[in-house]
């Protein structure tokens, strides 16, 4: 299909028939164009930093260096690429390093080819993606550490004193995360510009010493306050 922009796209990942099912499938795919494979970490940023792809997708069991090790070197390799982990792991440890080393989200091999093509456009456009059955593990994940009994009721309040440094503004946009909603769609409903929805999320980020959205997220869901009025 003419005039539609390809997204470049780096596999990474050891076994080679699946690179091979995987290249076929984005063959048919008119805004998504694979444009190198790698089978170990080495050769994945040296193609990297050759090719500079919009999106890695990357594995986890990789020989020699685990793909959660792989994703700050890539992404000094490749600045402006995404790296989306399409891996078998379920582990709530590969989940967490992987989110807080900066990946753009973590899928299931599982998964269905629709679910896999979403989350890779999705992670496109700047959103974090997490795969469907994971939710439970991102709380696992990013819980906060339990506080003595009556523990539900400490932890409310911690996870509201923790979002009480934030502004109105920056509530909302916390809580919006929580939804699922891109800064797209936050900029919409809380008519501000797309760029200010940004800064806020960089100023959520510091404030509570996390790194991702995800992180943002899962907090955010757990606070007890709802969203407080301008």
């Amino acid at each position: 299909m003419s005039g539609v922009p390809e997204a470049r796209v780096l596999l990474v990942d050891d076994h080679a028939l699946f690179r091979r099912g995987l290249a076929a499938l984005l063959a048919e795919q008119p805004d998504l164009s694979l444009v190198g494979e790698a089978g170990d970490v080495n050769e994945a940023l040296r193609l990297a930093h050759a090719l500079q792809p919009e999106l890695v997708l990357l594995d986890n069991h990789l020989p020699g260096v685990p793909g959660v090790q792989a994703i700050e070197p890539l992404r000094g390799c490749a600045p402006a690429a995404r790296v989306l982990m399409l891996t078998v792991s379920e582990s709530v440890e590969d989940l967490r390093t992987a989110l807080r080393s900066g990946a753009a989200g973590y899928v299931l091999k599982s998964c269905a080819p629709a679910e896999l093509l979403g989350a890779m456009r999705r992670a496109l456009l700047g959103e974090t993606v997490i795969g469907s059955g994971l939710s439970t593990k991102v709380m696992q994940a990013f819980a906060p550490e339990p506080a003595p009994a009556p523990a539900s009721e400490h932890r409310a309040l911690a996870v509201d004193d923790v979002f009480a440094c934030l502004s109105a503004r920056e509530h909302a946009v916390a809580q919006a995360i929580a939804r699922g909603a891109s800064n797209k769609r936050i900029a919409l409903d809380l008519d501000m510009a797309e760029a200010t929805v940004k800064a806020h999320v960089r100023v959520i980020l510091r404030k509570l010493g996390l790194r991702s959205r995800v992180q943002i997220a899962v907090l955010a869901s757990g606070a007890a306050g709802g969203i407080r009025k301008d």
